[in-house]
């Protein structure tokens, strides 16, 4: 287990490097020039040739690259062009924000996409079964902004049970924070139930198929035991795996939400950082929910060879 969890530890930080680098040279090849977004189009060439001096995006890029991620690593990750202010001073609200929104999100469709799923498997072919399947690749496929939309104009303006915005005022209590996420966490719900329920829905048909399943039928264990004691166990694993890897979506893939809702989140954040030509809001932002995503999938790794011995012991070897 320790060597399995060096292992993944490596191959994390070699991930980590790898995407520290696209992120920086992905930056500097975006049109724009961060002195004239800065100084506006009116600027002469002579002012904003002295301000990308004193940023020191003049320099080598490689010189520039190893400045920003020798600073990343000691907690420093610059100063924003825009703002002219620490990046972390934005950053970790911004993510702060964003953690909020994914864990309401998380705590709304995780049980409820597993509920489904293993609901549906155990009426395999029925309507029950049907109606799970096609409400969740339906759900699936409508886009955020139009959910997002819908639930605006029926649950914030015509019936007035939801706040229309997500950011509830300075001070409030968590009952109140919790009421004004629900409706951006909503669309989330939407999209990601549909992975999660057919995952879990996939695994536990596969679970009741097993031989060991058999074998405590045929011992005459009851069908509730069979279903608590083996067949959950092992048919969430590939759900963990599927929860893991929408962690960086909800993190960082809600743009449109963020928008919608006036949501100041990372997101919104990196967006923002990008159009404004604010590289290192951009690049830190990109690395730091890089970052959450890894420790997301390490996490479910984890959990995978806690839960099924047969991992544990395939990954030992």
């Amino acid at each position: 287990m320790t060597r399995y969890l060096l292992k993944r530890l490596g191959l994390a930080v070699l991930t980590l490097i790898l995407l520290s680098l696209i992120i920086f040279f992905a930056g500097q090849i975006l049109p724009g020039n961060p002195g004239r977004a800065i100084l506006g189009p009116f600027a002469s060439q002579s002012a904003v040739n002295i301000l990308d001096r004193h940023l020191g995006v003049d320099r080598p890029l490689v010189t520039q690259y190893w400045t920003w991620i020798t600073g990343f690593v000691h907690g420093d990750m610059g100063m924003s062009y825009q703002y002219r202010a620490p990046v972390s001073s934005f950053l970790y609200p911004a993510l702060e924000h964003s953690l909020k929104l994914a864990a309401v999100a998380f705590v709304i469709v995780v049980p409820l996409g597993i509920f489904g799923g293993v609901l549906a498997a155990l009426h395999r072919g029925r309507a029950i079964d049907r109606f799970t399947s096609v409400s969740g690749l339906s759900f699936s496929t409508v886009p955020e902004f139009v959910s997002g939309i819908v639930l605006i104009v029926i649950f914030g303006i015509e019936l007035k049970w939801l706040p229309v915005t997500a950011e509830a005022p300075p001070g409030s209590d968590f009952l109140t924070q919790l009421r004004y996420l629900i409706l951006p966490a909503i669309p989330l719900v939407f999209i990601l139930f549909g992975y999660i329920a057919r995952m879990a829905r996939a695994g536990t048909i596969e679970a009741l198929e097993s031989d060991y399943v058999r074998t405590a039928t045929l011992k005459g264990l009851k069908r509730s035991v069979i279903i608590r004691r083996h067949v959950l166990r092992n048919s969430l694993l590939p759900t963990i795996t599927v929860i893991a890897t929408q962690t960086g979506y909800l993190i960082g893939g809600l743009v449109v939400v963020e928008t919608l809702f006036n949501y100041p989140g990372i997101g919104r954040l990196i967006f923002t950082a990008a159009t404004d030509k604010d590289f290192p809001m951009l690049e830190a932002g990109v690395l730091v929910i890089g970052i959450v995503y890894l420790l997301a999938t390490l996490l479910a790794d984890l959990l995978s060879t806690v839960l099924n011995p047969r991992v544990r012991l395939e990954r030992s070897e």
